[in-house]
């Protein structure tokens, strides 16, 4: 890597403050030259991050952070503030274990002021920070900064309402890159494009800073502004619920963004910047595949290609990939619905091949859901791709608008259990105890792949709220879909190896690990299929043969699929001791998914230590 000449005096936001003028386009390329040289060996949110360096290095080089207070949305973007926040020489450590974290966390710096890695919480947030100091002596600034993606999320637009309502001190900045993820949907990507694209009203609004100071004329430019502003662009939706509106900037010049955040920093109440960037921008690969070079591994950067030697895996967003494109060929009445993750839930083919019954409905998990609900009610089947951690930002609509109409709703959960680098935010540790005590809601955790691809046919099949459940990645055992001997029943579970004194109940992709144990200490192993109805006939009768039950899962312990096997030994009054093993009542670090499994007590050796003992 050449020698960065400014950026290796940066070791903190004052030394950006103390550069000259000049040096700040130089030191915005030599950021992103010094992201594109890192992340290429580590991996690492790639496309977001080289979109944000202008930006970034305008907001430390006008406020004072720590004192002043940056609330990142999701967090995708703050690699550039991380590096000029001390944490330069740690980059090549971010998402692994004991590394940096790949969002702001509070307990890793004191200039990351709110954890995320879920979208639209920055606005809400922020307005909770400003209403907090509106009365210190000394009140800090306050800056939102939001995607346009995010801006999709019901919960951005509560706060908007709220702040332009309370005349709250707080900077919320928009920036507009035209992708979360993937590209935009909806209404308000087509509005920010109408936004951006008048060039009369952005014309009039740069020339109204070179009036005279004469405050007559200013005055009546002012109004002259009001009365024809309707006519050369949008009605604008942030002005009238309360913001002052100012842009579309262009988010790459380092010079007219620091002079206009410079203006903004002494106007009081809500002010909304709307800022344009490119995402990917300084890596054509990734300005052209904005999509696959938005979170990567390490990669060539000559090609772009991958450097990890990996082995083509059969993932189990293939299988449903895969089943869900069977289904809307067989059966018309299958509408498919997903929060922003077309790419990650596998519906890119599904999309191309059905397009009147895909619906992505922006980052919108919770409208996601009850639209489901409504295409219930009127007789068609909808499909909810979703992962594991964005359901629980729809528990409410779960419960209350699906479950409790016992709708015909089937549910496929992707990234449950340990995902591994993405950390805490993005684990789907706790979906099957959230899950578990709903009423009419059945529950499915497939051990293999064609065990997947049976339990989604069984769910579309079935009249009833159904999850079936997924990890991240793939399975050691062969996939077979034709000829498949997987006949499962609702509420069955099966047995895979009979042995004595100890039963085994694996839930899920645990099965694989329990079997290695199960063979070294000659146990039962039972496939348990189902967390909800549980198999109580099959435990009655294991009871009566063995002395031990031990449960594994990846979930946690606490409410988890080892609970409802409790549950049912105490109301049976079964005469067997229960373990439960499973993810421990703590938010889990990022690392590898195996890393992590290990950490918790889920790799073989420790599974087989803890029956020993037991």
């Amino acid at each position: 890597m050449k020698t960065k000449k400014v950026l290796s005096k940066i070791n903190n936001p004052e030394d950006v403050k103390k550069i000259s003028e000049d040096k700040l386009p130089q030191l915005c390329e030599e950021v992103r030259e010094f992201l594109i040289d890192s992340v290429s060996k580590t991996g690492g949110h790639f496309g977001s991050n080289l979109g944000a360096v202008e930006l970034t290095v305008a907001l430390h080089r006008v406020f004072d952070a720590p004192k002043d207070l940056l609330i990142w949305d999701v967090g995708h973007q703050t690699y550039s503030h991380k590096i000029l926040t001390g944490r330069k020489k740690k980059l090549n450590t971010i998402r692994q274990k004991d590394g940096l974290a790949p969002f702001p966390k509070r307990s890793e710096s004191k200039y990351d002021t709110f954890d995320v890695g879920h979208s639209s919480t920055s606005i809400s947030a922020a307005m909770g920070m400003s209403i907090a100091n509106k009365n210190k002596k000394t009140v800090p600034q306050v800056i939102a900064i939001i995607g346009d993606g995010a801006l999709t999320g019901g919960m951005a637009f509560e706060a908007l309402n709220h702040a332009g309502g309370s005349k709250a001190n707080l900077l919320v900045i928009l920036n507009d890159n035209k992708m979360s993820i993937s590209p935009n949907v909806g209404a308000v990507s087509k509005y920010l494009t109408k936004l951006t694209t008048s060039r009369a009203y952005a014309y009039l609004q740069n020339k109204k800073d070179k009036l005279p100071k004469d405050t007559r004329i200013r005055e009546c430019a002012h109004r002259v502004k009001i009365h024809i502003k309707g006519a050369v662009r949008p009605k604008n939706l942030f002005e009238d619920i309360g913001f002052k509106y100012y842009g579309p900037v262009d988010g790459h010049d380092i010079e007219s963004l620091v002079k206009i955040i410079k203006k903004l920093k002494n106007i009081k109440g809500p002010k909304f910047l709307h800022v344009r960037t490119v995402k990917g921008r300084g890596y054509k690969k990734a300005e052209t595949d904005k999509c696959c070079l938005h979170a990567t591994g390490s990669f060539d950067l000559a090609t772009g290609k991958s450097t990890k030697k990996t082995k083509k895996q059969v993932t189990y967003t293939d299988v449903f990939a895969g089943w869900i494109c069977e289904k809307g060929k067989q059966d018309k009445k299958v509408q498919v619905i997903t929060p922003a993750m077309c790419e990650g839930s596998g519906l890119v083919k599904f999309r191309e091949e059905f397009p009147d019954r895909y619906h992505d409905v922006g980052i919108a998990e919770q409208h996601a859901v009850t639209f489901a609900a409504g295409l219930a009610c009127q007789g068609v089947k909808p499909v909810v791709a979703i992962y594991s951690s964005f359901l629980q930002r729809a528990y409410d609509q779960l419960i209350h608008d699906v479950a409790l109409q016992n709708l015909d709703v089937l549910f496929a959960i992707d990234r449950a259990g340990v995902v591994g680098p993405d950390g805490a935010t993005h684990a789907g540790s706790f979906d099957l105890s959230f899950m578990r005590i709903i009423p009419n809601l059945i529950i499915m955790v497939p051990s293999s792949l064609s065990e997947c691809h049976a339990m989604l046919e069984l769910g579309y099949s079935h009249k009833s709220p159904v999850a079936v459940r997924y990890p991240r990645g793939g399975s050691a055992r062969e996939y077979k879909i034709k000829n498949t001997n997987e006949k499962i029943e609702i509420g069955k579970a099966k047995i895979r190896r009979r042995g004595q004194k100890v039963a085994i109940l694996a839930f899920g992709v645990m099965v694989d690990k329990a079997q290695i144990v199960s063979n070294k200490l000659d146990t039962t192993l039972v496939d348990m299929r189902f967390v909800k109805p549980i198999d109580g006939n099959l435990l009655k009768n294991l009871s009566k043969t063995h002395k031990y039950f031990v449960t594994v899962e990846d979930n946690v312990v606490a409410g988890g699929a080892g609970s409802a096997v409790n549950e049912f030994v105490l109301s049976e009054d079964l005469d067997v001791k229960v373990k439960n093993i499973g993810l421990p009542d703590k938010f889990l670090p990022h690392g590898t998914r195996e890393e992590i499994l290990a950490e918790a007590g889920l790799d073989v050796e420790s599974i087989l230590k803890t029956v020993k003992n037991f």
